[in-house]
């Protein structure tokens, strides 16, 4: 079973997010455990505007390349360059040093509880 930490909330793409502005955004642990191994982060670049929905890098694992996606519309205001060189923290601690990105919010996205999460996830 995924972790799924009550005090965030999250994206139908995986992604989670912290509450406030900037928030900070990774993927779920399971999204981890399903990507397995990851080897691989693209990232936007500090001052790139984001919009909701929208592709914003991609992660790539020993099983596949998938896309990440914008779970809020802001400007990229910071990058986990520690996961950028060390990918494989994603899969250790999805929800701690393994964070993607700090953004300025202007608009959240369509975002779901942690209930909701997992009714996603388990449904």
């Amino acid at each position: 079973m995924s972790s799924i930490p009550a005090d965030l909330m999250y994206s139908a793409e995986h992604e989670w997010v912290t509450a406030g502005s900037p928030v900070t955004i990774g993927i779920t642990d399971h999204a981890a455990d399903a990507l397995g191994d990851v080897v691989f982060l693209e990232l936007p670049e500090v001052g790139a505007v984001l919009t909701a929905g929208s592709v914003c890098g991609e992660i790539e694992s020993t099983k596949s390349v998938s896309e990440l996606y914008a779970p809020v519309s802001g400007t990229v205001v910071e990058v986990n360059a520690e996961a950028v060189a060390e990918p494989a923290l994603v899969n250790a601690e999805p929800y701690g040093r393994g964070w993607l990105l700090r953004v300025e919010v202007t608009t959240p996205g369509p975002l779901l509880s942690a209930e909701e999460y997992a009714a996603l996830v388990e449904g």
